[in-house]
């Protein structure tokens, strides 16, 4: 296969690297259509002890929202790794700066509610099929070639274009679903790889979206009852089960102080952004407390404040009329189902059970489910053999990569597990600061040491607020 090898460009002022190779629009036709790839290299500061390159992605699916190229520099920036390793990063087809794919901005119809009735569901439906309409009329012919699999190819050919037998990697979210269906795909040229904040290696992408709402109310209920140990001094209640009452009264009153659901959608929301992080619960439950003042007195201005500068879900990325759509086409790999009363269904249930952090559009229909294509290939089965075993990292209670998926994903792969407890973190190692994580994921990716053993270690800590003396 003829490719065009990287020229690299001086150094910037950050000390990176950048070029621009092609590759295949559809790597069984390499004499075909031919897309761009942005790349990105920091080299090695210490040549002697240089041992390859680490390719590092997060974000996702498909990229979607991450790094990208920028990552070489986040690593350098955040870890000792430079030191061994070229660090390099790309921005995965369709995103970014290489070669673009994009669907016409479509209108929304439904109104904007983390609570939505019924009689919304049918324009959710309506939206999302007009959404997968905007990614047909615009996706050309690069959509139908933006998968897991295809993002896997384009890293061998970088591999290649880089001169280098093997990669080393790191992989972040989708990242990590990503690296092991390259371990899988080309077991003989991986080496050493870090799986942080898995994807379940089994479930389709309608399993992993539904799985964020239970994993975000697990979070709320911890901080519910962390609350309610300290009723004296939030009042909120002295049980988790009293303190989310509390929740449901102000989301309550929320609704009643203006005819538009806006304030309690962002309140939903607030309440599941803010419950996964530890650190952050002290503020959450004195919002609450705030909120219940505001909605008792009918001050809709002072709600408005509390809740000022929440955003829409997922309100994507524009390029002039189009936005950013490797998303959509990279959840197009696994089946979706037709019948939109198993949606409604399931978005009644999630309504009840999972409001909070937009839990019911988890549930709702997706461009899937109007999908006007098939990938030609379906998503890999994981496995490892021919490869060294390597390590996952996973929090207990991330709420968007759920603890079960880097469970399935260490015991599929037989990698070593680091287990982050009582921690709702998302994307860990050199992100979140914490010091064990880093320090046995530095020790593997630079001297090829693991645990002798799965470990489990703290997250970051809950706030200092003591709790209530018991009664006796």
């Amino acid at each position: 296969m003829e490719t065009s090898l990287p020229v690299w460009s001086a150094a910037d002022a950050d000390g990176v690297h950048h070029a621009v190779v092609e590759v295949p629009l559809d790597h069984s036709d390499p004499a075909g259509e031919r897309i761009s790839l942005k790349l990105t290299r920091i080299p090695a500061t210490d040549p002697a002890r240089r041992r390859g390159v680490l390719i590092a992605i997060n974000g996702g699916p498909g990229g979607d929202d991450g790094l990208g190229a920028r990552m070489p520099a986040e690593l350098r920036r955040l870890t000792s790794l430079n030191e061994v390793y070229d660090l390099v990063g790309f921005d995965p087809r369709g995103t970014g700066d290489s070669t673009f794919l994009g669907a016409e901005a479509s209108p929304v119809t439904a109104t904007f509610d983390s609570r939505p009735p019924d009689e919304q569901f049918p324009l959710i439906a309506a939206d999302m099929k007009e959404r997968e309409e905007g990614c047909r009329r615009a996706g050309g012919t690069l959509r139908p070639h933006v998968s897991t699999r295809i993002l896997a190819r384009d890293i061998d050919v970088i591999r290649e274009l880089l001169g280098e037998e093997k990669i080393n990697y790191l992989g972040y979210a989708y990242g990590t679903m990503l690296g092991a269906v390259y371990g899988t795909m080309f077991p003989n040229r991986l080496d050493r790889s870090v799986l942080d904040s898995c994807k379940h290696p089994v479930w389709d992408w309608r399993t992993q979206f539904k799985s964020q709402g239970p994993a975000i109310r697990r979070n709320v209920d911890k901080w519910a009852g962390w609350t309610g140990e300290r009723a004296s001094r939030y009042g909120l209640g002295t049980s988790a089960a009293e303190v989310i009452a509390s929740v449901e009264e102000v989301s309550a009153g929320l609704a009643e102080l203006a005819p538009h659901p806006l304030l309690r959608t962002l309140f939903d929301q607030r309440i599941g952004v803010l419950a996964p992080r530890r650190p952050d619960w002290d503020e959450l439950a004195r919002l609450v407390v705030d909120l219940r003042k505001a909605a008792s007195h009918g001050d809709s201005a002072a709600a408005e404040a509390l809740l000022a500068g929440q955003s829409v879900w997922r309100p994507g990325s524009t390029m002039g009329g189009l936005r950013e759509a490797v998303l959509e086409a990279v959840t197009l790999e696994t089946e979706w189902p037709t019948d939109l009363e198993l949606y409604f269904a399931d978005m009644r249930r999630f309504r009840d059970e999972y409001p909070y952090g937009f839990g019911v559009m988890r549930a709702q229909p997706w461009v899937g489910t109007f999908a006007t294509f098939k990938h030609a290939e379906p998503m890999t089965t994981v496995v490892r053999e021919g490869y060294p075993a390597g390590l996952v990292v996973q929090t207990d209670g991330d709420p968007w990569s759920c603890y079960e998926g880097g469970v399935a994903m260490a015991a599929r792969l037989g990698n070593r597990l680091i287990t982050i407890v009582d921690s709702g973190g998302h994307e860990n190692f050199a992100f979140a600061g914490n010091a064990v994580v880093d320090e046995l994921v530095t020790r593997y990716l630079v001297e090829g040491v693991l645990p002798e053993k799965d470990v489990t270690c703290a997250g970051d800590p809950r706030p200092d607020v003591p709790a209530d003396e018991p009664v006796r």
